[in-house]
């Protein structure tokens, strides 16, 4: 490969990475593609309201549910206690 080839090789690579990031910001991109935070700002831009769907308010749940237990978790390893009252503790949460 010449020096040419390699200069044209650079120009078509640098010219595909520009078209691409002005298609980006223009906001062709479909929704499912978008990050959350481009996408929140697409809809308040847009004055419509996406509803969540069934298998998002189902993650949001299993995730709120989950928070609850690290929570426990976290208190039950701060807190300063003897071995054996943790391990009944954790028993009877398991019970």
């Amino acid at each position: 490969m010449g020096f040419w080839d390699a200069v044209v090789l650079m120009f078509l690579i640098g010219a595909i990475a520009w078209l691409r990031s002005a298609k980006y910001r223009a906001g062709a991109l479909p929704d499912r593609l978008l990050p959350d935070r481009l996408l929140s700002d697409r809809r308040r831009s847009s004055g419509r309201q996406i509803e969540p769907s069934n298998r998002e308010s189902e993650l949001e749940s299993e995730i709120t549910e989950l928070r609850k237990r690290i929570a426990v978790l976290e208190r039950i390893a701060t807190e300063e206690r003897k071995s054996r009252e943790i391990a009944a503790e954790i028993e009877s949460l398991r019970n």
